[in-house]
Formats: structure tokens, sequence, C-alpha cells
């Protein structure tokens, strides 16, 4: 019987020097060490890892050290002399072990009590030769020690914890193609000595260590059945572990990597992309075959070929421009650990919202810090050109039309290609919006490719698909000048090298802080549940009509989610305070209370606040010194403009930052680039922001009070008219929504109800007039919408030739007072608004061009369009 000692031996000389050379710069995150120490609160901990490996065993050893975990008493094949000082127990180390010894030793560290290190298998190489007792599979089995550890459990009223834990050295996905390197050495997901340490000397400064789900050893004695022999205990309980460990290990490499080849073999083989084919080509073998041909030319244009040096590249790239731009990067920590785990369980559909081409690499750039599996990411072929092409198509881009209506064979294509992704399990991103947003406000969802990805999703079986809703973020946008450019009038610029070039300029600006925020992980199942809530529909047997109204649920779902996510940032907040007060100057102080009104208000909202605006401690209430850090950004950008009572212009124009007793003032010429801050917050007033811009809209009859049902139309109307500018909540009809918002308004006392009638309650007044004039910028842009109709009584004209007029028509009226808001002169506001017409017939398209119905043919009656909408400004100044 063996006598070895079961003590935690210190590391001799060698190895410490080894121990703090490599072994200090592994970073371990809280949950490694969290789910170790509540495996150690629960019973005995046992370490359980894939491949015998020295490496991660002395890894193992120093990290349970230094965290202060259950330290290893044994590990199997390895023997702890190798820990000893020099002279003591290496002979015994280097000695040939058998299985029995070391059965025992492992039986008396578990049965004290213990921990220990099990290994499961050992793959064998053409330099490494297969243990002897291995039966000629090449493997190296942990039957044994999982026998001994039954039969401990079985005496023991104490819980063992088997604890799954995966030292990934290298992020290469692993390769589906074995070479001669990986049969002399072992592939790289079961990697020889050589190969181990190898990997090791490459990469021990980014190795990532991940703790698995426990295998409660009693609690799976008492689920399976007792007539079992162990034997069969043992291949379920490896099988089970195996799993889990394979399952941490993939949610950071990712699925296999398949030859470009063979991968598009297998696209091009698609049965549904076959069938297109034949229907295309008709009976002809030659046709068919040029049709491939075409085929095949369309995916290796479109087709991703991510390498990971390049993605590494592109993470240095990262830290040395967008992180110098980009004071502090705050990320939901809570919710990409909720992404983590469906990770592990299922395939990802990753949906950020998309306001900067930097949204690109953010999200990636997240992923790699956190140790997790990158997506493949569908960018538009306009980007698609050298050299950012290549370097993006190898970061993991596959490239797409913008539009491939009316090209079936193109569509075809695509269709497959997502469909072998999703099946292959990669994780894919896109932007659900198409393009990016110039105005800091959601874009409604594009459902082209999210429609071919819901039916690719339908088609698999065995693991569940998640869409993931994501905020991205941004206080200053490194394109707002650009945008802002647009947004005025200007023409959009054609993405090239000279775009490229001129956008790396920014880097010397500063921009304020990142937010990236996760929504609520939504399945195909949840979603058919609102479209079908009394259950009669399947995934597997949908009707096309409850096919279509799945994919816009999904669609908006993810909207919404992606709205209610977004967290408040200090730029944003400060931005929307500032344009609260119209062309008048603001004091220092006036401007800090409306900011801590609107951050109560967005609090009883139950919006998220970004960590450098959130008081620690205090819900609701935000760190003065983000107010004072956001004024400064904007005064440093020009946006804003401080002056000082009774100091003269020349030193007044000095001020560069924000000081108590400072009056603000916001150059026309600047409301528009605070405006893309505004936006990133405006989704959370909508609702009480159209009832109040109701509610405070001039009498006819000049009383104070408005009947429920009257204030019930004007809403709806203002809905309607706004169906394009804002995203509304998908789960509720109309009436449910308005019912909802008045009744939460009376419970904040910002309103009452008299009879059949709706007042403003004592002391709301301030509120509501706060709401309303969150969207008093849209209400005005609609108006010089309705007054550019004008022009058309000239003939018709495209949408961009009305936009163009009417940005001229709105800045005059700017000048002359017309509107009060210069923000309100916005294209897409104007373009959103004739779009809204259009659904009104107060306009008419045709052939591409807008046109005014015979109704509306006339100078008085495109006033009476702009007055119905100049009905909803109150006239009082700001």
């Amino acid at each position: 019987m063996s006598t070895r000692p079961l003590i935690s031996y210190e590391p001799n000389p060698l190895l410490g020097w080894v121990y703090h050379r490599f072994f200090e710069h592994i970073e371990v995150d809280e949950a490694w060490a969290a789910r170790v120490r509540d495996a150690e609160a629960r019973g005995t901990v046992v370490y359980v890892l894939r491949n015998l490996s020295f490496v991660d065993f002395f890894a193992l050893d120093y990290l349970t050290k230094r965290n202060r975990l259950p330290q290893v008493r044994f590990a199997n094949d390895l023997g702890l002399g190798v820990l000893e000082p020099m002279g003591r127990g290496w002979f015994e180390a280097l000695r040939p072990r058998r299985q029995k010894d070391d059965a025992e030793d492992l039986r008396r560290a578990v049965g004290s009590g213990a921990s220990a290190a099990l290994f499961l298998k050992r793959p064998a190489t053409f330099l490494e030769a297969a243990d002897p007792g291995s039966h000629g599979r090449g493997l190296i089995e942990g039957d044994r020690y999982l026998s001994t550890i039954l039969e401990v459990q079985r005496q023991s009223k104490r819980p063992i914890l088997l604890v799954p834990q995966v030292f990934v050295w290298s992020k290469h996905a692993d390769d589906a193609k074995h070479t001669t390197v990986d049969a002399l050495l072992g592939p790289r997901e079961w990697p020889g000595k050589i190969r181990t340490v190898a990997q090791f000397l490459a990469n021990y400064r980014h190795v990532t260590l991940r703790a698995g789900e426990p295998l409660d050893v009693r609690a799976f004695l008492e689920t399976e059945a007792s007539n079992d022999g162990d034997a069969a205990l043992v291949r379920r309980m490896t099988y089970v572990l195996l799993r889990r460990l394979e399952r941490e290990r993939r949610g950071v490499v990712g699925p296999t990597r398949k030859p470009a080849d063979r991968l598009r073999e297998e696209v091009l083989r698609s049965p549904k992309l076959q069938k297109i084919v034949r229907d295309m080509a008709g009976e002809g073998a030659a046709e068919r075959r040029v049709l491939t041909s075409k085929a095949d030319g369309m995916l290796r244009e479109m087709e991703a070929q991510p390498e990971a040096n390049v993605i590494a590249f592109f993470d240095k790239t990262f830290d040395q421009t967008v992180n110098r731009m980009y004071s502090q990067l705050e990320v939901d920590k809570e919710g990409l650990e909720r992404v983590r785990t469906a990770s592990k369980e299922g395939t990802l559909v990753l949906l950020p919202s998309h306001k900067s081409h930097i949204d690109y690499i953010v999200l990636s750039k997240i992923l790699y810090q956190h140790h997790m599996q990158l997506p493949l990411i569908a960018a538009g072929d306009n980007l698609d050109f050298f050299p950012i092409g290549p370097l993006l198509r190898r970061a993991g881009a596959f490239f797409i039309r913008r539009s491939f209506k009316g090209d079936r064979l193109y569509g075809a294509v695509v269709d497959a290609y997502i469909r072998r992704l999703l099946k292959d399990g990669w994780p894919l991103e896109f932007f659900l919006e198409g393009g990016r947003s110039r105005t800091g406000k959601l874009l409604p969802p594009k459902l082209g490719l999210l429609n071919i990805v819901v039916d690719a999703a339908l088609g698999i079986t065995g693991h569940p698909v998640y869409f993931v809703p994501i905020s991205i973020g941004y206080e200053r946008l490194v394109e707002e000048k650009s945008y802002v450019d647009e947004l005025s009038g200007g023409e959009k610029q054609k993405e090239d090298v000279a775009g490229l070039l001129g956008s790396a300029r920014v880097v010397a600006g500063r921009y304020g802080r990142l937010s990236v925020q996760f929504g609520e992980i939504l399945t195909l199942e949840q979603v058919l549940a609102d479209v079908d809530p009394e259950g009669k529909a399947t995934l597997d047997a949908l009707t096309p009509a409850k096919r279509r109204a799945l994919v816009s649920r999904l669609g908006y779902r993810v909207m919404n989610e992606i709205d209610r996510a977004t967290a408040i940032t200090p730029g944003s907040l400060v931005a929307a305070a500032l344009l609260q007060f119209g062309k008048r100057g603001v004091p220092h102080e006036d401007l800090v209370l409306t900011c801590e009104r609107l951050a109560r208000t967005l609090h009883r909202f139950g919006a998220r606040f970004s960590p450098s605006l959130a008081h620690p401690g205090e819900a609701g209430r935000i760190r003065l010194e983000a107010i004072r850090e956001a004024l400064d950004l904007f005064i440093k950008a020009g946006h804003v403009q401080a002056r000082l009572p009774g100091e003269t212009s020349r030193k007044s124009d000095r001020l560069n930052g924000a000081i108590p007793g400072a009056i603000y003032l916001v150059p026309d010429e600047a409301r528009l680039s605070l405006d893309l801050a505004k936006n990133l917050l405006v989704h959370f007033f909508v609702s009480r922001g159209l009832v109040a811009t109701a509610l405070l809209a001039p009498q006819a009859d000049g009383a104070a009070r408005v009947p429920l049902d009257s204030l019930r139309d004007r809403v709806q109307r203002l809905s309607k008219l706004f169906k394009h500018e804002f995203s509304f909540r998908a789960d509720a009809a109309f009436d449910d929504i308005f019912d909802d918002t008045l009744a939460e308004m009376a419970n904040d006392g910002e309103l009452a109800r008299e009879g059949g009638f709706v007042v403003i309650a004592e002391g709301g007044r301030a509120q509501v007039v706060l709401y309303a004039r969150m969207l008093k910028n849209f209400v005005e842009g609609y108006r010089v919408a309705a007054r550019a109709l004008t022009v058309l009584l000239r003939g018709p004209a495209t949408p961009k030739e009305l936009a163009k007029k009417a940005i001229a028509i709105g800045k005059r009226m700017v000048l002359a007072g017309d509107i009060e808001r210069s923000e309100a002169v916005c294209r897409p506001v104007l373009e959103n608004a004739f779009q809204a017409f259009v659904d009104h017939a107060y306009l008419n398209r045709t052939d591409g061009k807008l046109s005014l119905p015979e109704s509306y043919a006339s100078a008085d009656a495109v006033a009476v369009v702009e007055a119905k909408i100049g009905r909803f400004l109150d006239r009082r100044p700001d």
C-alpha cells in the first residue's frame, strides 16, 4: 500500500522561478474562482482536466495557491514529487508509476476531504508512444480513477464535486484538416507534450482558464440506474465531463475551422441552392455548371477567412487608436456573462446597434479580451476595398450586397452560406438597422437578412439559436462632423481609402466614453409565444403568415431591447439638458438641476446608468463631476461656449472648461452635434412626450383641461405621424400603451383625472413641460416638412430633391423665428415626415417621385397640413 504523504508541496527553486516567470501573467476572472469556491462550500473538490499535461498541472497548482483555493494533494500519472525541493522525490517522479498505486493515493486524498487533480485522457502522437495499458487506443483513460471516486462517494456523506478545468493556451480555432505536424505532435485540440510546451511558451501571456459546471457525484449516483455496473456509470460520467470540458473550450476558440474549399463545396451542395440552380438552368447540364460556377464566384467574394493573427493585430490596433480617442470602455459585465453562458449552450446571433464604423471592432475587442469566441460579421460590400477589405475579411467579416432584390441566385448563395455557418456553430453578427444611424436614434429594423437567419435557425436541430440585442453608445461619434454635414443637407461620402485616411485623422480628438450593454437574450420560442399566445403554432410547422409575423416581431423585440438596455452616459444627459433650454444661455447651477431632474426621471423609468455617471451607493443620483467632465468634452469640441457674467468677452472666451457661475451657450451650428448625443436617451421619453405634447397644445376654447377621449385621439394622431420616427412597443396595442402611460404619469403625480378630463397635476407642470421639450424638435421638423410641400405645387420631385429644398426652407424658418430649434432642420427627420405624409395621403409616391394629390394641390390646402402639425406646438418660449 502506498505511504506517500498527502501534502501540498511548495515548488522547488526551479519551478518557483517558472511559476513567477510565466504563470503570474495568467489573468483569472472572478467567475472561475467563484465557481471553485462554491464547489468547495458544497463538498470535496476534484479538479478534472481533459489532457494529461505537466503545464496544466503546474498552472493549476500555482493558481490554486495564489487564489487560496483547495490545493491539489494528488494528480494521476504525474506524482507531486516534481514539486519537491531539488533532490527529494525526483527519482520517484521519474520512476514508472502504476495505476494501482495512483488509485490508492486518490482514495486516500479524496476520502480525507483533500482535493485532487484528475486527468481523463492523454492523446498518443507519433513521437510519444501510447501507454502499454491503453490497449492500443492511444489514450490513457481515467476509468480507474472515476471508479475510485464512485467507491469513495458511496462510503462518504460529504459530496464530491468534479469541477472541469479548461486551460486554453491558443486562441486559434481547431482545424478540421489535420497536418503532418498534427500527426507528429498531436492536433491543437489534443496536443502532445512538445506541442503543449510550444503553445504555452507562445501564448502564456494570453492564456484562458475556465471552470465548467461541477458534477455532483452523489447526485449523479442518486439519479442514475442503481442496477448499472460501475463500468457503465464511469462511461456516462466520462461523457458528461468531456462534454462540459469541450463546451468551455469551444466557448473560447469557437467551432472547428474547415478548409475554405471544403466549406464552399458544402455550401454549393446545399439542397435549397441546388434546387434554385436547377429551376434557373432547366434540364441542361452545361447551364447548371455555368450557374454553379457563378454561385462559386459569388461565394468567394462573400466568404470570411478568419485568421487569429489578424484578429490579434486588430486588438493591438484598437489599443493604439480607439483607446486613445475614447477615455473609457464601459462594459455590462453581467450581460457579458449571460452571453458567455448562452454561447456554451447554443449558437449566438449578435445584433448590435449601429452608429459608427467603430462598431465593427468594439464588440470583437470585448469578446477577444474576455476570451470568448469571435463572431463572423456581415458587412456591406461597400467596405470591401483595398486595403481594409482583405483585413476585415481575415478578421471575420463576410461581405454581402446592400440589396440583392431580384437576383435570385445571389439570395440563394447568401442563404446557403449563412445556413452552413449556423449549422457549423459559428456565431454571427450583423446590424439589424442595415446602415449606420446618422441621428443617434435607432433605425427601424431591416428584416431581409434576419429573415434568412431565422429560416436557417428553424432548420437547425440539436442546439438552440440565441438572438442577442446589444447597445453600443458613444458620448461623441468619430463620424460626428460628417454626420452633421449629411444631416444639414450635405452629400453622403462614399467609403474609400481617402475616406478611411480622413477618418484616421480624428485619432487626435477626444470623444468621451464608450458604453456597451446587453439586452435580454431572445429565442424563437419566446417570440413565437408573443405572436401566438394561444400556443397553437409550433416552430416546425409555421404557416407563411406566422413565419413573417415571427420575423417581424423578433426584429422589433430586438430594437426595443436595445433601447431598454442603452446606458445613460454623462454626455447624453448633459446634451439633453442643454437642448432643453432652447436658444437662451443656461447658468451652471440651472444646468446641474436639470441634469439631476432628468436623472431622477430616467431612474424611475428603469434606465441603466453608465458607471461613470451613477453615484456609487445611491440609486438615481449622479456624480456632479461627471457633468463637469461632459461639459468639458463639449466645450473643447466647440459645441458649447462658457461665459462668465461681468467678464470682458475676450477673457470670457478663454474659458475652456466648466466652472460654477458660468453661463453656457449652444451655437445654432452645434445643436445638431449635441442632438446626436441627446438621441441616445430620447426613446425613454417618447410615450410620455407624446401625451405631454398633446396635453400642452393650445386649446381652441382656452381650457386648461382636455377630455380623455380628445387626448387619446390627439396622441394617436401623433403616434401615427411619428410612425417612422420612433420605435414603439411591439407587445401591446396603442390603447394599452396610452392607458399604461396615463396611469404611470398619474401615479408619479404629473397628471390627474377630473371626471372625464385630464389635467396637469399640481406641481407636475415642470415635468410635463420637460417631456414635451424632449420631442419639440421633431414636431418642429415635421412642420418644416409640411411647409416644404409648397415646392410640389410646381411639380413632382424626388425625395432627395424635396429634402434639399426643405432644409433651405427650414433654415429660413429658424432665422424668422417660425421654429425655435435649429436641430429640427435635419434631413432624416424631414425624410421620415415625407414617408408619414404618404401614409396620411398628403403625398403621392409614383415612379420614385413625390407629388401632391388633387385634394392638397393648392397653397391653402398645404397650409392646412402645416396648421394641423403646428397646433401641437406650445408657442411659449423655452
